[in-house]
């Protein structure tokens, strides 16, 4: 399961990095320029300034051409994944500030790695499409689902869990390129440790596989509680970015 998703993933980066799937094999870093290919995930109608992935081998850079001279050498002196480390992205960051950008945090991705199945009697209730659009707004939801309808990427499954009346927690996720589904969970501060948080995510993976589509789980680096979840409802790190963003 893993190795197969994998290697739709190399296609899916290879189309967002513009490079090739086989470059992900390579030993050397990769560079190249920035560009808005179709079928990539949409998380800004604009072309990366700076991106930078590795699957735990080399690193592949798209950026803006204004980027490269520094990026030439600053890549190729480094090698593969250890351009991550602290020390290696702070003259980067140095050199983004010249041109108004700064660093993003860095997006820890999943892919399933195994089948998993979960029983429990809580009670759920499965909502699609628009029918999402009832919980926009909802400040408890602000990683299972988009702070607004985006036709960009839009929500596509929410599962929430109900105790009598009241939501305990909600996964849902968000189609960001076409057929690649994100997971994301929130629960309630009351319910939390209890269980709740993988049974959802579990049951959306599931149904995403179902339904023939690719679910993966992002999180940051120091939340463990997310990193639990995902582990639990049988995820595997796969891929590790970072890019950039305006200084405000």
């Amino acid at each position: 399961m893993y190795y197969e998703y994998l290697e739709k993933l190399k296609h899916l980066l290879a189309i967002e990095y513009n490079c090739s799937p086989e470059d992900f094999d390579k030993t050397e870093n990769i560079l190249t320029i920035s560009a808005l290919n179709e079928g990539r995930r949409v998380y800004s109608p604009e072309k990366y300034f700076f991106n930078m992935v590795t699957l735990g081998g080399n690193i592949v850079v798209t950026a803006e051409e204004c980027l490269h001279d520094f990026l030439t050498k600053h890549i190729y002196c480094v090698k593969s994944h250890k351009l991550f480390k602290v020390p290696n992205l702070l003259p980067l960051n140095d050199e983004l500030n010249n041109f108004g950008y700064q660093l993003t945090a860095t997006h820890h991705m999943f892919l399933p790695c195994k089948n998993t199945e979960l029983a429990s009697d809580i009670p759920v209730k499965w909502f699609f499409d628009e029918e999402i659009h009832q919980f926009y707004g909802d400040e408890r939801f602000h990683n299972a689902i988009c702070a607004e309808y985006l036709p960009y990427r839009p929500d596509r499954i929410v599962v929430c869990a109900y105790d009598g009346d009241n939501i305990m927690g909600m996964a849902g996720c968000s189609e960001d390129a076409p057929h690649w589904q994100q997971i994301g969970i929130d629960v309630m501060p009351e319910y939390r440790s209890k269980g709740v948080g993988t049974y959802l995510v579990t049951l959306l993976k599931n149904k995403i596989i179902q339904m023939g589509d690719i679910p993966f789980y992002g999180t940051d680096i120091g939340n463990y509680h997310s990193w639990n979840i995902a582990l639990n409802c049988g995820f595997k790190p796969a891929w590790l970015e970072i890019g950039a963003e305006k200084t405000k």
